[in-house]
């Protein structure tokens, strides 16, 4: 170790900072690559997310051992609660369980040494090649993504050789050992040290590699190992509380939340190792950890923890409460609601942020379809306070196709399957459809005005045939938007069905109403607001046929 030059220190800190790269950039590619393959499994897991807290903390177990991240799971659910998807009391299950979620990366990493037969970093260049032809050959975007999967679990553990490769000149170096000594004696330190790694490469999961490829190397015992572990645990948090800056209260409550957990379950671990390291079983303290042994302690730790908290959680809840008091006043309506449903937080996890913007694009064909059901009123009543509010209400739909639309393309540059780029590219289709049918309300309100300001009468026929074309026009529209909400097929084939009949009717209405103008039965500004209207009704009905059509090619 003496006999190392200033170069040679230099190329050391290279070769680490190289391998950290490439580890971290396998580890994302193959998070992104099961992340992808698992689009609908994802979709099911958002579905779970009930009230019930072992199913919560199950989820968030198995979306974090997806996503290898734990803080990226904190970090989504502190955007679902932000956006009002999910309650605090599930909150907390989900952030239990990205604790134990977290635990894959070190038992991938732990495999070189109980892998012996087919140890992962000899098969690391095999896996590279195998996933490159896959990636190049393969043109299924199915397979392509096998191959970055494959691909990212090669460069994850040539990155893991690469560190412990250009650590291994330390391997004898006393002041390095030295430094773990200290850190095994001082507790406080060992946590604070490991919380500050952690906390700047804001990855509990790369920072406990990075600990582990240490002790590949017989470099750290026990009772430092421990402590730091316990400090990345809590170091692990500052992505959550970093990402609640600026978010609603409730949000700010489930980063805390996961503080708390964090910081009391480490503080009781640190207490009973403590206790066990250094009076019951002082020899296992001072003994150097093996990579394994970080795996083994690293599941133990987290697994007890959200054992011994899971009564408490609405305990936990509360005490967020107390530590960021008052509530969140929520103005219902507002077209600014669709940007705070659409958190960005979410495109953390590509596949709930499509579900999402789903939810959020029906939300605003419920707003479209409203307006025309207030128009429609507005015309038949001749009511001036409903023009105004379809009026109104059309501004708010404008609002929202743009900002859906701003989402829907940060969105379309995550990592999508093709079934899911499918859906994007149709909800794009679908929220034009939408503003124009909010378009076609505007203009019936536009009419009422009209009706309104002439004093215009429908004959009782021609009242009768409005009140039908108005009718079934609606319910094709409230059948597109349940079929996008659902992917019913039989809300589809009403649609057609409904569709076609609307069209024929309004043939046969525009023909019946040019003869009773003809035969002076109306008169020509009352037949003005007839067949404008008629007309409007159709285009509403091809809008609701194009949106069960989108739907109709993603299910086939």
């Amino acid at each position: 170790m003496g006999d190392l030059s200033t170069t040679d220190l230099i190329f050391i800190i290279f070769g680490f900072i190289g391998g950290f790269g490439m580890f971290i950039y396998g580890m994302n590619i193959m998070a992104e690559g099961l992340q992808t393959s698992a689009g609908n499994k994802m979709k099911n897991l958002l579905g779970m997310l009930t009230n019930n807290r072992i199913l919560a903390v199950t989820v968030g177990a198995l979306v974090t051992a997806i996503i290898q991240s734990s803080s990226a799971t904190t970090v989504m659910v502190v955007g679902f609660v932000n956006a009002g998807l999910l309650k605090l009391t599930q909150a907390v299950g989900v952030i239990m369980g990205a604790n134990i979620g977290t635990t894959i990366t070190s038992w991938l990493v732990s495999s070189n040494e109980w892998s012996q037969f087919l140890k992962p970093s000899k098969l690391a260049p095999f896996a590279i090649g195998i996933g490159a032809i896959i990636l190049f050959f393969c043109k299924s975007n199915k397979k392509k993504h096998i191959g970055e999967i494959i691909i990212g679990f090669g460069l994850l553990f040539i990155g893991l050789d690469m560190m412990k490769d250009a650590i291994s000149p330390f391997k004898d170096c006393e002041a390095f050992k030295n430094a773990f000594l200290v850190l095994g004696k001082n507790p406080v330190l060992g946590i604070l040290i490991g919380a500050a790694v952690t906390a700047i490469i804001q990855s509990s999961s790369a920072s406990v590699s990075i600990l582990q490829t240490l002790a590949a190397l017989a470099l750290v015992p026990w009772n430092a190992a421990v402590y730091i572990i316990l400090g990345q645990n809590i170091g692990t948090c500052i992505t959550a509380m970093l990402s609640s800056i600026g978010a609603n209260k409730t949000a700010k409550r489930a980063a805390y939340i996961h503080l708390l957990f964090n910081v009391i379950g480490s503080v009781l671990f640190a207490i009973i190792t403590i206790i066990y390291l250094n009076i019951i079983n002082v020899s296992l303290g001072n003994r150097n950890i093996t990579s394994t042994e970080i795996s083994i302690f690293h599941t133990i730790f987290n697994i007890t923890v959200t054992l011994v908290l899971f009564p408490f959680a609405n305990r936990l809840v509360n005490l967020s409460k107390r530590i960021v008091k008052g509530s969140d006043i929520v103005t219902v309506g507002e077209p600014q609601m669709a940007l705070k449903h659409m958190d960005e937080r979410i495109l953390e996890t590509p596949s709930f942020a499509v579900e999402n913007a789903i939810k959020e694009v029906v939300n605003m064909g419920q707003l479209s379809l409203k307006n025309t059901k207030l128009a429609t009123e507005a015309l038949l009543e001749k009511d001036k306070n409903k023009i105004e509010c379809v009026i109104k209400s059309e501004k708010d739909i404008n609002a929202l196709e743009k900002l859906i639309t701003e989402y829907l393309v940060k969105i379309s540059n995550t990592s999508l399957s093709e079934h899911q780029n499918i859906i994007v590219t149709n909800l794009f289709h679908t929220i034009n459809d939408i503003e124009r049918v909010g378009d076609h309300a505007e203009n019936i309100a536009e009419l009422a005005q009209y009706y309104l300001d002439n004093d215009c009468t429908f004959s009782e026929t021609a009242l009768v045939e409005f009140r039908n074309i108005s009718r079934i026009a609606i319910e094709t529209l409230e059948y597109a938007i349940k079929a996008r909400e659902t992917e019913n097929t039989e809300y589809i084939r009403k649609v057609e069905q409904n569709e076609e009949l609307v069209d024929t009717l309004e043939e046969e209405l525009r023909e019946k109403h040019i003869n009773r103008l003809s035969n002076n039965i109306c008169d020509s500004s009352t037949g003005v607001v007839f067949l404008d209207s008629i007309n409007n009704y159709e285009r509403i009905s091809d809008h609701a046929l194009n949106i069960a059509y989108y739907i109709k090619d993603e299910i086939i």
